[in-house]
């Protein structure tokens, strides 16, 4: 769904806007066409201008539907594994190369993976939980990393949707720049680690030396 098709459903059906979020976030969540990040920030647009009085209640369908779409990923890695990959549905949406990307990540820096990969604009987030349930992360340890994760981004898409109201439109262009932005954050933050390790390696090498 793009922008429009999402606009136009959920404005139609504005008083039932929790429940229709909670299902296209399960979409969302099963690779399926729709923008998590739209129906976030046209939610809460509904919210602003036509229903604040369900502004709880729309925020609520949002989150629980991501969160929801994200443990359903999760499982599907962890139960069905690298064979749902390699479906051809999968495949339309995500090539080899993002695939071996995300896992590489994934097995050298799997918690900052899991809670950065909610901003990356690569489309990798169902990629990175069903990767996450393949890796057999901890369930509990999934649950917070991505809760964290999910309220920072909820939060921020949510609140540019209600402040900008019917003028949400405008807020789509800038969308993707502000998860590069978290994205190179993330990198930076890669390369510091590594950085870190590396010296405390050679730290630690040394004084085995002048012993």
């Amino acid at each position: 769904y793009n922008m429009e098709h999402l606009s136009e459903l959920l404005y139609s059906l504005a008083p039932y806007t929790h429940f229709i979020v909670f299902g296209l976030l399960i979409l969302a969540g099963l690779n399926l066409p729709v923008s998590e990040d739209l129906v976030f920030i046209i939610a809460a647009s509904i919210a602003a201008t036509i229903t604040p009085e369900k502004t709880m209640l729309i925020f609520i369908g949002c989150f629980a539907g991501a969160y929801t779409s994200d443990i359903i990923a999760y499982t599907i890695g962890r139960y069905a594994g690298r064979q749902v990959m390699e479906t051809k549905v999968i495949r339309q949406f995500v090539s080899e190369k993002k695939l071996f990307k995300v896992e590489e990540y994934f097995h050298h820096y799997g918690q900052k993976t899991l809670f950065f990969g909610r901003f990356i604009p690569f489309g990798v987030r169902n990629v990175l939980f069903i990767s996450a349930g393949i890796a057999r992360m901890r369930f509990y340890r999934f649950l917070i990393i991505d809760f964290l994760a999910l309220i920072l981004t909820s939060t921020i898409l949510f609140s540019l949707g209600y402040f900008f109201g019917e003028n949400y439109r405008i807020i789509e262009p800038y969308l993707d720049r502000y998860k590069y932005f978290v994205f190179t954050i993330f990198i930076i933050t890669v390369m510091l680690v590594i950085s870190l390790k590396i010296k405390t390696f050679k730290e630690l090498r040394d004084r085995d030396n002048q012993v």
